[in-house]
Parts: structure tokens; sequence; C-alpha cells
């Protein structure tokens, strides 16, 4: 089972713990072995699970700091299967990345502030599609709602909402992903993007606007430390929140994510390599 991923053409400048964040989109990380390479570092990233590094794929020509990365790995991202399984799960601890739909996966990677090449994007939805991930993702989630009793909820919100109990189920399920605002009369878009397959690179894009904007208010407006890179570049101090264009390796707000031309090379030299716990 290959769970392993490469990465190469990382910014030297990128600080290890960002590159395990970044990853960790993907599933849970088992171990990381991040290497110098002159101008350059390089990643062994092994995951738990096959789905994950399969997702991680996926991420090929992604932007990672200043640097376009490339992530090569020992198979295909075109798997035929998919972590749907709830067994030995306790009621709380909500669903793992690795059971998500892959366009819900790059939609947060986009929302953080990555670019994302639209042709990952596109695979993402095409796998989503052919394997009934979407299907999955909506079975899951109803178990957990079974599990948690989250139906009287669900209903309750019907009745204020005129949303469809199953609609609400889905959307209480996803309470703990930036959802705390999901039960209003916007709702329905939400529930739309994950039960319908037939989706597009654009509505991607609004999906990790939205969930951008969800995480933004949840950090009182502040942009900055809503995309996280307070933790990489220091908390921000005074002053209003910089635009996304004008903090180090964040994107422009309104930027379409688009596949370089120029495919990143296989840096030279070695140096020494770390492990990160």
């Amino acid at each position: 089972m290959a769970t392993t991923v490469y990465v190469k053409n990382i910014a030297s400048q990128t600080e290890d713990k960002e590159i395990k964040d970044f990853f960790s989109f993907c599933g849970k990380i088992n171990s990381i072995d991040v290497t110098s390479e002159g101008e350059t570092k390089s990643a062994t990233v092994k995951f738990e699970k096959e789905t994950a590094a399969r997702t991680a794929l996926l991420l090929n020509h992604t932007k990672l700091g200043t640097n376009e990365i490339s992530v090569t790995g020992g198979s295909s991202e075109d798997d035929t299967t998919h972590d749907d399984s709830t067994t030995d799960r306790s009621p709380d601890a909500g669903l793992t990345q690795e059971e998500k739909p892959r366009a819900r996966v790059l939609a947060e990677v986009l929302a953080h502030g990555y670019l994302v090449a639209d042709t990952g994007l596109e695979k993402a939805i095409q796998l989503d599609e052919k394997h009934g991930v979407t299907n999955k993702f909506v079975n899951t989630v109803k178990q957990l709602d079974e599990r948690t009793h989250a139906t009287d909820k669900a209903k309750a919100a019907d009745a204020s909402y005129g949303l469809t109990a199953r609609a609400n189920s889905l959307l209480t399920g996803l309470a703990s992903y930036f959802e705390k605002a999901a039960q209003n009369p916007t709702g329905k878009k939400l529930v739309d993007f994950y039960t319908t397959s037939s989706k597009q690179v654009q509505d991607i894009h609004a999906e990790a606007r939205r969930l951008a904007d969800l995480k933004k208010a949840e950090h009182g407006g502040n942009a900055y430390a809503a995309s996280g890179l307070d933790k990489v570049f220091g908390r921000f101090t005074g002053g209003a929140a910089k635009p996304n264009d004008e903090v180090p390796g964040g994107a422009p707000a309104n930027a379409a994510a688009v596949e370089s031309e120029t495919k990143p090379t296989a840096p030279a030299g070695t140096g020494e390599s770390k492990v990160i716990h």
C-alpha cells in the first residue's frame, strides 16, 4: 500500500511546520522528513492511509510559499477506494480529512490562501464522481448523525428554515468544519455542493471563498489570523489586517488558480535531513 509522497522544490524559507500543516489537509501524517538542498527543500511525507497520499498527489504544482512544488508518489491518484468507515469512532470525533470528498479538501486548501492548479481541481471532481465519494460522504454523515442523535436538531432547524431534514442532518454533521453558521437560509447552497456530483472548478473556488469568509468571521474579521499566516510569520499587531495579496506567500483575493507553464525541476545537491515530530 503506497502511503508516501515525495515533495520537491519547496522554498528554503518555508518553515517545516508549515509543510506539515499544509499536507495535513490530506489526512493524518505518520512521519515527515524534510531535507535542505541548497536554495530549496525536499520532503518525504508518510501518511497513515493511502487515501490521504493519493489526495496529496492532487497538490502537484500548488504554490507553497514562494515556490510551485512537485508532488509525486508510488501510485496514481486515480484510486478505487475512499475511506468512508465510521468504525470505532467516538461520537464526538467528527469527520476525518480522509472521509471528505477531494473537492472539499482542495476547497479548504484554497480557503487558506494557497493557489491550487485547476488541473488538480478538475481531477478531484472527476475522482469524486467516478468513485461515488460524494454519496459515501453523505452516508458517513448520516451514520454520525444517528450516533450523535443530531436528527432532532435537524428537525428543529427544518421547522425554522424550511430546509429538508436530510439537508440539516448533513449540515449538523459538518458543524466542526467552519459550519457554525451553516443553519441559515443560505445553507441549501452548501448542501447542494456536497450532494450534487456534477461540480465545476468554479464551484470549488466559490466554496473556498465561503470557507474563508466563515474562518475570517471566527477570527473577528482578521484575515491575517484567519489565513493562519500569523502562525507562520508572527502575530499581526496594530492596524487593519493586510490584504491577502500583500501578505508574504498569500494569494491575491481575486486570483484564479491556474497551472503554471513552468514545471518544477529537481534541485541539485543534498543536505541534512530532519524529521518533524
